[in-house]
């Protein structure tokens, strides 16, 4: 069973840039980043295969946004650039049970960190 670890979070600028890092991310799975602000449904920011090969990201975070990983580190990474107020949230990394990934949706994933909040200010 995996046990995700997240980091990075913090206070940040508008247009600054923060790097989330998730510990504990199996190298034999699908890995996604999530994100949850107060009052609105989780929602997923972006996902990438166990090899690293395959990604998807949101229509609001992409190009803004990299997912990767290091799989002799066993972690997970989320590159947020050109931060806006809207991407304040609580964000999660996640694990599914598989290697590939399918839709970028809460109930696709099994295995959850605590979150770390990242907080954006103009």
């Amino acid at each position: 069973q995996a046990q995700l670890e997240e980091s990075g979070g913090g206070s940040v600028q508008a247009g600054g840039s923060l790097r989330l890092s998730c510990a504990g991310a199996g190298y034999t799975k699908c890995m996604g980043w999530f994100r949850q602000a107060p009052g609105k449904e989780r929602e997923g920011v972006a996902q990438l295969s166990s090899t690293g090969g395959l990604t998807y990201y949101a229509d609001s975070v992409k190009g803004r946004f990299t997912i990767s990983r290091d799989n002799a580190k066993n972690t997970v990474y989320l590159q947020m650039n050109s931060l806006e107020l809207e991407d304040t949230a609580m964000y999660y990394c996640a694990a599914r049970k598989v290697a590939y990934c399918s839709s970028l949706a809460p109930l696709e994933y099994s295995y959850w960190g605590q979150g770390t909040q990242v907080t954006v200010s103009s």
